[in-house]
């Protein structure tokens, strides 16, 4: 079932991948309980990570993604997390998220080809306020 602020059109990944966001953001709420909001994105990506091998979550941290034109690379973008190989997860300390990072994940998403990312926004008072599923729209961005 699709949350209340994603976009058009409301389809819901398998179930595996919607398993495993939770997972991610059971990790996460771990995390914010325990550092709270106002420290950097750094500080709550090494404790993410730490998390995550705590609960025996496979990730990739920093993972460098090619951006493609017209079938020539053109630079590099680096995601914050690759979860299981097939969920992007990005950190964020900032006061509100802006439609900008939701378009970046898309972006994200359509270079590599994945259904699903979560955006994780750690500075603000109780962390189900700073979550945000992306999924990637049926049709092309």
């Amino acid at each position: 079932m699709p949350y209340e602020d994603e976009d058009p059109p409301h389809w819901e990944p398998d179930e595996a991948l919607n398993a495993l966001s939770k997972q991610v953001i059971g990790a996460a709420l771990e995390v914010h309980k325990r550092l709270g909001a106002g420290l950097d994105e750094e500080s709550y990506q090494a404790s993410l990570a730490i998390e995550f091998r705590l609960r025996e979550i496979e990730f990739q941290e920093q993972v460098w993604i090619d951006v493609e034109y017209k079938g020539t690379i053109v630079g590099k973008r680096r995601l914050d997390f690759l979860v299981a190989g097939r969920l992007i997860v990005e950190i964020k300390a900032v006061q509100e998220l802006i439609p900008l990072f939701t378009a970046q994940v898309y972006t994200y998403l359509k270079l590599t080809n994945l259904e699903l990312a979560v955006i994780l926004n750690f500075d603000v008072p109780y962390l189900k306020d700073g979550i945000k599923r992306v999924i990637r729209p049926l049709s092309p961005l």
